[in-house]
């Protein structure tokens, strides 16, 4: 079996304190572009268009700095795939760090109000978009549906080849890649414990959500747990103190967590160890789901001080 993303050994000063073993799941590195969750939730997603020959091109949903639409643009692009992007937003943005790589790479950028934007799962809005691009594969904001989490999946047939451990952490945005996560757990008969830290404020209604993607077969796995206190004021927040303790175990451990997902997975992590959360010897994996492109935005909004973090490259010129 070809493993895809490499684990590695963490080493960190608490670590040892609280005598815990720690790896990562490096899918951040994955790939160069499609990092993280995104190359497994667009894996067969694409395979789907390409095997149906029956599409025109791929439609899907994101923000004016959605990890999604950056990766969904360069998989199209690699595969030459025709894609859209409907963004939530101002035509002002398509010009920043995200949204000019997607033009770069050729996707069609439609950008909605939030009014519009909120109908992305009405029945009759994606009729409507059915209609205005025609045989278009429609992929969900964030990419996740049945055939993304198969992908996800995936990432627990590896881990069983690479190491043993107890515990698997992952950050939770929409729920889909915990969800493929508890699927690929079931699916190898594994009996890990899956943790998944919430990164937006109010997420507990996000455990029916979760439910509700996971198989029949798997709804009563019952080995996962989201915590929902560590989101650090509300999704893409965090404070001065929240930005220096993710810079400083950037630092210390020689791998770079962006502060939106993986970091509060990491602030969550290093609470939870201080809590005496785990037990002496437990075995942990940490997931990294990259995201590591929305530093750019970040950086560029001056939110982020460049010195801290690794700018990624930019288009040489917008189109």
């Amino acid at each position: 079996m070809t493993i895809l993303s490499e684990l590695q050994p963490l080493f960190h000063p608490l670590f040892n304190k609280h005598k815990v073993q720690v790896e990562i799941k490096r899918d951040d590195i994955i790939h160069t572009i499609i990092s993280g969750n995104k190359w497994r939730k667009l894996k067969f997603n694409l395979q789907h268009v390409k095997q149906a020959q029956k599409f025109n091109g791929v439609l899907s949903f994101g923000g004016c700095y959605s990890n999604h639409i950056h990766a969904l643009a360069f998989a199209c692009c690699e595969q030459n795939i025709p894609c859209v992007g409907i963004i939530r937003g101002e035509v002002a943005y398509a010009d920043n760090f995200t949204l000019s790589w997607a033009k770069h790479w050729g996707m069609k950028l439609h950008f909605v109000d939030r009014k519009t934007y909120r109908r992305r799962h009405d029945n009759d809005y994606l009729k409507e978009l059915q209609q205005q691009f025609p045989h278009y594969f429609i992929v969900p904001e964030g990419g996740t549906n049945k055939l993304a989490i198969t992908g996800v999946s995936e990432i627990i047939t590896e881990l069983t080849t690479q190491t043993e451990f107890d515990t698997l952490i992952t950050p939770v945005g929409s729920g889909g890649t915990i969800a493929g996560l508890i699927v690929g757990d079931a699916l190898n008969n594994a009996t890990h414990k899956i943790l998944g830290i919430a990164v937006l404020k109010n997420a507990k209604y996000l455990e029916n959500e979760i439910k509700h993607l996971l198989p029949t077969a798997v709804k009563t796995h019952n080995n996962w747990q989201l915590l929902t206190e560590f989101h650090r004021g509300g999704y893409a927040k965090f404070s001065p103190n929240d930005i220096a303790r993710i810079v400083e175990f950037n630092q210390v451990t020689g791998v770079e967590f962006e502060p939106v997902y993986s970091g509060k997975m990491i602030l969550a992590f290093l609470d939870l160890l201080e809590q005496g959360y785990f037990r002496n010897g437990e075995r942990i994996v940490l997931l990294h789901t990259g995201g590591m492109q929305g530093l750019g935005g970040m950086i560029e909004r001056g939110i982020l001080n460049a010195e801290d973090w690794p700018m990624p490259e930019r288009v040489a010129s917008s189109e």
